[in-house]
């Protein structure tokens, strides 16, 4: 469409009054996940500090951990007493705080906000029953005709027709229900599967709003005409979604090509009164759903509502751009857009094109030239840096949103829907990770507490044994049989049996890696996830200066008080694989080769690792068992190892640093020796 002239043709209990900038301090908290050491240390007492007052301010009793539908009357007492204790509509933020390891002085969404913003308008209660009467009747005709469908006995035979259904009656709701049913689409523990596969639709093929409706918006938020900003503007939507859609466009003065979202209009007032409605009737069946289903309503409609209202605001998702360009700067093998912030505002969002292959289009990405399995490794080697590196990761990866570009590299558009792990829940995702090595199972169980999927003060030992299980079945098959998809159905069913909430956060990281994952299988059926995440995550442990990673790798190469030689062996290897396969990456221009390492470089590694057997007795003790173990020396080992890595050690670095280090080393250990003497007395 032609542009010209005038003629267009075509916060937390933690936090209150502090009042900071929210996109400010979402964006300042981003950046101390960054990898500097000094940032680290900022974050971990920062997260120490939360952990803190949170455990200063909440007590929780020891439940038993027992399977959906069970009751009993201690148990009933307990749930009232914590139904009762959570009837403050501020414990459920609390709790999402606290589980996160981060706390915010500022919020977009607390219950107590969106009602007084649906309360502000006249005719507010005369609109909340209107909108309660439309909602109430179109869902009681379908829940009705579930009912029938199961007293005549053909509630199997219909779920494909009534998942449909479903799917229909929620775009019908309007745009809150859409994103509602996203949502569903990936929450196995409030969801079955079949209809969760219907809902995944909502993703993608969702009806538009018409052109002039969507360029008057444009105009309100630039300020000035159409024509004046934009020489050409696409006649129909590239993209349509649950808040807006997407035009493509040419830029008056560069000629760059841009693609504009436009959010839907009128949306915000109805987003809040139906976030009212929904916290509302969360709140009436809380006790319900504690009690029969093991989670909390309250909590998981404030986790809607909360990741709704950040996707709301485009100037929130203009940051989210500006944070993963911050991330991705010095990586050559991953593209982000360009923002135009001047151009850009609360309901609009300006945006570099991005001229891409879809990357369920294998026949494509082969014809431009790519290879296939140098462009898989960069698109996992990215993901598992959001998730595991930064701690800010894409929470919408589907094909749509991804792009394989001509040159090799990976592409991503639409950052509206992002989550952040705080560095606590990093470090606990890798103590999972670790524990799953070891096979410690109750420690693994521990960690689904920490992460939020258990209720704090939960007894775990029940659920072992079938984490146990099915992990044993997953990985017992080997490396090449092995994917999250597997993995991710048996666990759906442990959901089932047990009072497990899957987090939102952690529900988009099950998303994203469940649809990465899919993308790898539509471009190369036989492709192996874990043989590039593994070699990922080895080099992280084995190089990375953060001390928590440290005291991971010490946890992997002993297992039961024993030194596991071939598994630090196996370690080398897959670490030196990865920085092979992204060096020879044809996503690599010879330019941007110095920006990837040339070698696998553990100097650091090695001293550190000389600094803590210097001052800490258990681990030389360790050592020393280990080269002693079975009444051998086990030189053969040691040598094994060191073939493997002295091409990648600066032994002159390495010595000459030992050497600096003797004074501080030396008064380290006086000091240890002092206060283990004093501790004596």
């Amino acid at each position: 469409m032609e542009l010209s002239g005038n003629n267009l043709i075509a916060t937390t209990s933690c936090c209150h009054g502090v009042r900071n900038n929210y996109n400010n301090l979402l964006s300042s908290n981003r950046r101390r996940n960054q990898n500097s050491s000094s940032t680290k240390k900022k974050n971990k007492l920062y997260n120490n500090r939360i952990l803190n007052l949170a455990s200063t301010t909440s007590t929780p009793k020891k439940k038993l951990l027992r399977k959906r539908g069970s009751s009993s009357s201690d148990e009933t007492n307990s749930e009232s007493s914590s139904i009762s204790s959570s009837s403050s509509s501020s414990s459920a933020m609390d709790q999402l705080d606290f589980e996160r390891g981060v706390c915010l002085p500022f919020r977009k969404y607390t219950p107590e906000a969106v009602r007084n913003k649906v309360f502000e308008s006249n005719g507010a209660a005369l609109s909340l029953v209107g909108r309660g009467v439309e909602i109430v009747w179109k869902l009681g005709i379908y829940w009705s005709a579930l009912l029938s469908d199961f007293l005549i006995g053909r509630d199997q035979e219909v779920v494909p027709f009534r998942a449909r259904q479903l799917r229909n009656l929620l775009c019908d709701l309007g745009p809150s229900f859409i994103k509602a049913g996203q949502v569903l689409a990936n929450r196995p523990d409030i969801i079955r599967e079949d209809y969760m596969n219907e809902l995944c639709i909502l993703q993608d093929d969702v009806p538009s709003f018409p052109n002039q409706v969507a360029f008057n918006i444009i105009e309100e938020e630039l300020g000035q005409p159409l024509e004046a900003v934009f020489s050409k503007i696409s006649s129909r939507t590239v993209a349509a979604a649950s808040l807006g859609q997407v035009y493509r466009a040419t830029l008056r003065d560069t000629g760059e090509e841009v693609a504009i979202k436009v959010q839907r209009p009128g949306i915000e007032p109805i987003i809040y009164r139906d976030l009212f409605l929904f916290r509302t009737l969360a709140s009436f069946l809380n006790g319900i759903s504690l009690q029969k289903l093991g989670c909390n309503a309250e909590l998981i409609v404030d986790e809607f509502g909360e990741k709704l209202l950040e996707e709301l605001d485009y100037t929130l998702e203009a940051r989210n751009i500006e944070d993963f360009l911050e991330n991705f700067k010095d990586d050559p093998t991953v593209k982000i857009p360009e923002v135009y912030k001047q151009l850009s505002g609360s309901r609009v969002l300006v945006m570099e094109w991005i001229d891409g292959i879809r990357c369920t289009n294998p026949q494509a990405i082969k014809e431009a030239g790519l290879d296939v399995n140098g462009f898989l490794t960069v698109g996992v080697s990215a993901a598992l840096r959001q998730l595991l590196e930064f701690g800010l990761f894409h929470g919408d990866p589907h094909p749509g949103n991804v792009f394989a570009m001509r040159d090799g590299r990976i592409a991503y558009v639409d950052f509206g829907n992002v989550a952040q792990l705080s560095q606590q829940n990093k470090q606990i995702l890798i103590d999972a990770v670790v524990h799953a090595v070891n096979e410690d199972y109750y420690e693994m169980a521990n960690d689904f507490t920490r992460l939020g999927f258990l209720a704090s003060g939960t007894d775990v030992t029940p659920i072992v044994p079938a984490l146990e299980s099915i992990w044993q079945n997953s990985s017992g098959k080997g490396l090449a049989d092995f994917n999250f998809r597997s993995v991710t159905g048996k666990f759906n069913q442990l959901v089932y049996q047990y009072p497990i909430r899957i987090p939102e956060r952690f529900s988009l990281v099950i998303r994203s890696l469940l649809t990465q994952e899919g993308i790898c299988f539509t471009l190369k059926p036989e492709f192996k996830f874990l043989e590039v995440a593994y070699p990922y995550v080895a080099k992280r442990l084995l190089t990375d200066p953060n001390p928590a990673l440290r005291e991971r790798l010490i946890q992997v190469l002993f297992k039961d008080g024993l030194f596991q030689w071939k598994r630090l062996e196996n370690l080398i290897v897959l670490a030196k694989e990865n920085v092979n396969k992204m060096r020879s990456n044809p996503a690599v221009s010879t330019s941007q080769k110095a920006l990837v390492e040339r070698k696998l470089d553990l100097t650091d590694t090695i001293k550190d690792g000389a600094r803590v057997v210097l001052l800490d007795s258990e681990i030389r003790r360790k050592l020393l068992l280990a080269l002693t173990e079975d009444s051998r020396l086990h030189i053969r080992e040691l040598m094994d190892v060191y073939r493997l890595v002295e091409d990648d050690i600066d032994m002159p670095s390495v010595a000459l640093d030992v050497v600096r280090d003797i004074p501080a080393v030396t008064r380290d250990i006086m000091l240890s020796w002092s206060n283990s003497v004093l501790n004596d007395l």
